[in-house]
């Protein structure tokens, strides 16, 4: 485990390499996407050298970016981050600006582009901005709702953008958080996706009532066979007043991390635990260390959890809006921010991030 210096940058490329391999593998019966697979192995290569060249120039490139693009969104979960963020009074950078600065990101090496939101579907004409950066891989984070004919008819042409579906486990979790009938919604989405070959996953917000279901193989099992081959499990943060109680304990926290490690060993499928699992990396990988977030506004902020900024990107560039004060600040002092209680190095530390814009 590499706790200072840059070291963990050799460790994360590798883990992105390592992704894509297990990606490959288990893909052999897709000759359609062991292709598109080689040569997306190729160009992240690739962009893991042009970040290394800018580092060379003392410019700090990540290699992913967590891109917000709309507060809007068609669902009132409980406990959303981006509505608890929500700023009502900025206005959302509009299809130019947003294709502009995804096109900058590709300039300087930033090859995984996260979409969330709000609802990234709520804004449809991104799909056209994704299918002119092939290059790059962008897991769509969505609530699933808005994955109709037509936009599933335009993924089935774009395997860089992978669906994300947004759930809380099975029917009674899923529609106490989202709203009565989501769940079965969701379900005619999901066996839509696998019938189309869509290579897709599911986002899993982990609480401390519904980790037992979620963590459990047979859990997993049942996903796995409607074809979900992607898991993220996201720990809650508790951005609501009054839910410290959904926050995982430390004996799930720990064992959520063996518990991952067991699913990759038996499923072949590709796990991913946030923040969790940037332990491996020696502590929070935001800020810039291992990615950055963009705000709907096009403010470049630390994390989605950590709603920070003193740069705008209509007012100057992706790579100088990259190296602010702010976030160098905060990648200088990453070793503050390990052991968080909660899981969120960030959320834990948020008095000390806002005391830095003072």
């Amino acid at each position: 485990m590499t706790k200072k210096g840059d070291g963990y940058v050799s460790l994360l490329n590798e883990s992105i390499r390592g992704l894509f391999k297990d990606a490959f593998q288990i893909s052999l019966n897709d000759p359609g996407m062991i292709l598109f697979l080689k040569r997306t192995i190729k160009w992240q290569a690739q962009a893991a050298r042009v970040r290394a060249a800018w580092v060379e120039e003392g410019v700090h490139v990540p290699a992913f970016m967590i891109a917000s693009i709309t507060n809007r969104c068609n669902l009132r979960c409980a406990g959303c981050y981006a509505r608890a963020y929500h700023r009502p009074l900025e206005a959302e950078m509009d299809g130019a600006k947003l294709r502009s600065v995804i096109a900058e990101a590709d300039e300087l090496g930033i090859s995984i582009i996260l979409l969330a939101g709000g609802e990234p579907l709520a804004r449809p004409e991104i799909l056209d901005i994704t299918r002119d950066f092939p290059q790059i891989i962008f897991p769509l984070f969505t609530n699933g709702l808005l994955l109709d004919g037509p936009t599933i008819a335009k993924l089935k042409g774009q395997r860089n953008v992978i669906p994300v579906i947004s759930m809380e486990g099975e029917e009674i979790e899923t529609d106490e958080r989202r709203g009565k009938g989501v769940y079965e919604r969701l379900q005619r989405v999901i066996a839509e996706l696998h019938r189309e070959k869509i290579f897709f996953g599911t986002s899993i917000t982990v609480t401390r009532r519904n980790f037992a279901l979620v963590t459990d193989a047979r859990f997993i099992r049942r996903l796995f066979a409607k074809g979900c081959r992607l898991f993220f499990f996201i720990d809650y943060v508790p951005v609501e007043e009054g839910t410290d109680d959904l926050i995982l304990t430390d004996a799930q926290q720990a064992e959520e991390a063996e518990v991952v490690r067991s699913l990759r060993a038996n499923f072949p499928g590709l796990f991913v635990a946030f923040p969790g699992g940037e332990e491996e990396f020696g502590g929070c990988l935001a800020a810039g260390r291992g990615f950055v977030h963009l705000s709907p506004e096009g403010r470049l902020e630390p994390c989605p959890f950590s709603p920070f900024s003193d740069v705008d990107l209509k007012e100057m560039s992706l790579k100088e809006a990259s190296q602010s004060k702010l976030l160098r600040t905060i990648r200088e002092n990453s070793d503050r921010l390990d052991g968080s209680k909660g899981g969120c190095a960030l959320w834990e530390k948020r008095d000390w991030v806002a005391s830095l814009l003072q």
